[in-house]
């Protein structure tokens, strides 16, 4: 993709993890199937929202265990928001259809890190429960968390090089592009779109 779908910075691309956490996790080799986790991103220390690395857990018993152990590379795929712009949007009579989304992927290099697969739920949690009032914690499940957290491993994927596409209507004219978001139903897309133009 060109330019114009690039991220505008780190905080772009750490707002469309943070906001749509849910994950491909596809190993680089062996026959494991690519299994979908949430992730959470960790940032560098420089405070530009760099992601350095997705910290998340796995069930032991996935074959995804074993092949990273193995051959611990694998890459990260983030799907945003994303919706089909229908061309009735549009008053100009020779505009097409096209499809806008949000992507971020992520080769990484995954470290299991067994010693913090509690600190994996915990902040795992208190990140998903954020929106709610009176969050949820791992407390609440008493002595059934024992039971459980004894099925899951935490991995740390560190980061060995990233890339993102915005494509969300960035090269529309200005009125085409008031046109489909004044129209199109999906409040999230459409909040993507405005974040990411320029004019």
């Amino acid at each position: 993709m060109s330019a114009p779908f690039d991220p505008r910075n780190h905080a772009d691309v750490l707002a469309l993890v943070r906001r749509h956490p849910l994950a491909w996790v596809v190993p680089r080799t062996g026959d494991a199937p690519a299994t979908p986790l949430p992730l959470l991103a960790e940032c560098d220390g420089d405070g530009d929202g760099r992601i350095v690395a997705l910290f998340g857990h796995l069930a032991l018993r996935n074959p995804l265990v074993e092949t990273l152990r193995h051959a611990p590379r694998a890459l990260l795929l983030f799907n945003g928001p994303q919706g089909y712009i229908t061309p009735r949007l549009v008053s100009k009579p020779d505009w097409g259809p096209t499809w806008n989304y949000a992507v971020a992927r992520f080769d990484v290099r995954v470290e299991f890190v067994p010693d913090e697969t509690d600190a994996s739920l915990v902040r795992l949690a208190r990140h998903l429960e954020a929106v709610h009032d009176a969050p949820w914690t791992v407390e609440r499940m008493g002595p059934r968390y024992d039971q459980l957290r004894q099925h899951i491993i935490a991995f740390r994927a560190h980061v060995v090089q990233a890339h993102a596409t915005f494509k969300l209507g960035q090269d529309e004219a200005p009125a085409t592009f008031g046109e489909i978001v004044d129209g199109h139903p999906d409040a999230s897309l459409v909040e993507w779109m405005r974040r990411m133009r320029n004019d």
